[in-house]
Parts: C-alpha cells; sequence; structure tokens
C-alpha cells in the first residue's frame, strides 16, 4: 500500500470576477497530505474552501494552480486513473428521479468502465441498507434512503478512496450510526482510506485518527486528533460537596463558579497545575468532597479556538 492516498501542493483556487461578484480565492496555496488506511477529518466554517476543495478532487472544478496526486496518480498527467481511485459522495442529493437504486448503481459501473460481470451492486446495496428498495424509483424513497443511495453510487468502483462531504447532515440517528458502522467495516476489512468532511465535531473527535482545519482557504492546523487534543490543556473539576455553600477563595491558577445545583466547578491549565493540587486547596479550604468529575477539552473547543485566532 502507498504510503499517502492524496498528495496536495501549494493548490489555488480563484474563481474568476463576474457582474455580480469580484475575483474571489477560494483556496490559497494549501499543502496536505493523507495517509493510506486513515480515517481523516476536513473540518472548517462555512465559506473555508471545503466543497471546493472537494470538487477539485472529484475532477468537477479545475485548480488554477497546484499538484493533487490521488493514490500515487498526478491528477494533471493521469486524469483517468486519479478518478478510478476516488469515491465521491456529496452534499447534495443529486439523484435521477426516475432510476432505481439498482439501476443508478448499473450507470455509474457503466461510467466506470466496469464489465457487467464485475459488478458487485447486489453487495453494495445489503452494505447501505437498500436491498429491499433496490428496485423502487428514487423519487419514491425517503431523503435518509436517498443519502444511502449516494454513498452506494461512490463505492461501485471500488475506489481506495472514499470523501464523504458531510454525510450525516440532516439525518436520524439511525441512519448515522449504520454509515459509520460501514465505513469503519470498510476501513477496517479492506484498507479504504476515508476523507470526512463534517460540522458535528463530536462525530470527527470519535471517527477520526487526523485532522486538518481548513479557514479562509488555507490549512490553518493539521495534526492527529489526540495531539490537536492536547494543545488544549483547560480542565475542569466539577465537585459535588457536602459542604453548605462552599467558598471557594480565588486563587492564581484556578477559576471557580457554582452551579444551580450547588455542585463547585475548577477549572485549571494542567501544565501549570495538577489535579491533585486543586484537590488539596479544596481540603485546605475545608471543603468535603462526595464525588468528582473530570472535563477535559474537547474538538470543539479545538475548533473554536484555531478559527477565531486565524480571523482575528
Amino acid at each position: 500500500m502507498l504510503k499517502s492516498a492524496l498528495e496536495i501542493k501549494q493548490l489555488y483556487k480563484t474563481y474568476a470576477s463576474n457582474k455580480n461578484n469580484s475575483e474571489k480565492a477560494a483556496l490559497n496555496g494549501i499543502d496536505l497530505r493523507v495517509p493510506a488506511g486513515k480515517i481523516f477529518g476536513l473540518l472548517g466554517p462555512n465559506g473555508a474552501g471545503k466543497s471546493t476543495l472537494i470538487n477539485i478532487l472529484a475532477g468537477l472544478v479545475l485548480k488554477t494552480e497546484g499538484t493533487v496526486t490521488i493514490w500515487g496518480f498526478d491528477q494533471d498527467k493521469d486524469p483517468r486513473q486519479s478518478r478510478a481511485a476516488i469515491g465521491v459522495m456529496p452534499q447534495e442529493l443529486n439523484l435521477d428521479p426516475f432510476f432505481t437504486p439498482r439501476a443508478a448503481l448499473d450507470v455509474q459501473a457503466g461510467l466506470y468502465g466496469i464489465p457487467k460481470n464485475e459488478r458487485h451492486s447486489e453487495e453494495i446495496l445489503k452494505l447501505v441498507g437498500l436491498s429491499d428498495k433496490a428496485d423502487a424509483y428514487a423519487r419514491t424513497l425517503s431523503g435518509g434512503m436517498r443519502r444511502r443511495l449516494l454513498l452506494a453510487k461512490a463505492l461501485v468502483h471500488r475506489p481506495q478512496i472514499l470523501v464523504l462531504d458531510e454525510p450525516t447532515a440532516g439525518v436520524d440517528l439511525e441512519l448515522r450510526q449504520m454509515l459509520w458502522e460501514n465505513m469503519s467495516k470498510l476501513n477496517k476489512e479492506h484498507g479504504t482510506t476515508i476523507i470526512l468532511t463534517t460540522h458535528y465535531l463530536e462525530e470527527a473527535e470519535k471517527m477520526c485518527e487526523e485532522l486538518a482545519i481548513l479557514d479562509h482557504g488555507q490549512i490553518i492546523v493539521r495534526n492527529s486528533t489526540k495531539d490537536l487534543l492536547a494543545q488544549l490543556d483547560r480542565k475542569s473539576l466539577i465537585i459535588k460537596t457536602s459542604t453548605n455553600s462552599p467558598e471557594f477563595s480565588q486563587h492564581a491558577l484556578v477559576d471557580s463558579n457554582i452551579l444551580n445545583d450547588g455542585r463547585l466547578v475548577l477549572s485549571y491549565s494542567s501544565s501549570r497545575i495538577s489535579a491533585g493540587d486543586v484537590l488539596e486547596l479544596l481540603r485546605q479550604a475545608s471543603i468535603s468532597i462526595e464525588d468528582v468529575k473530570t472535563v477535559q477539552a474537547d474538538l470543539e473547543d479545538v475548533f473554536l479556538k484555531m478559527t477565531s485566532s486565524k480571523s482575528s
């Protein structure tokens, strides 16, 4: 297997001006490498350039400058091979309403030149939970089932890289769970590299081994999920105490707050003071402890910190 599923170097995309809009730089010199066999998250606020980047990978938008290498194939030198290596599940529900799921997969397979005896439509339909709807017109399918069909179409040619653009936006919990079970299976059993864009940060935190945050057309951070979370060393202790009206004197390294239910919240920087030292301060203040809960920074904290610092 290749070390890198995707390599992007100095990628620029500028949309030309027209009578309604001035020239716009959507991507501004992106450098990005996605390791093969990983589930990789691509995050960013609206207008950050995620959709433009995905459309360039899919061959739907022409880049202005830079190089894109997909599964070892240069997009300019080997366009057919690079497109064959990647499957994209778009955010928009762009389906022909008069095609059945089975017919839609056959058409998609034909576009990729897959012989009929090498197609595996039934297997894909079963994977995405559409076997019982295989011969129903797409216009009769629910929104969740249409999303499943988009995923099925992206898998027709067995791509080494699967790009999911906001795959669970607006779908129910059951479909979301089914989608991630299937993606984990593809990744673990077939080694499929998965690139995910999502607004559900808890989803990215749970699923993605590595992340990149895109803002204003640039990659502002790229690291393992674990290391990104470690960059925010802010922690909180939520203390349930038997002490009536607990009073914690202000400390230079600890912020205190009392919740409506009477629990005491102590926030601190773990690189400057340990949890043990914070608990010792409680003991010195004669505050008895019944229960302690630790709360750490999550991916949303990282995302907000990175994007807000870029904008300021």
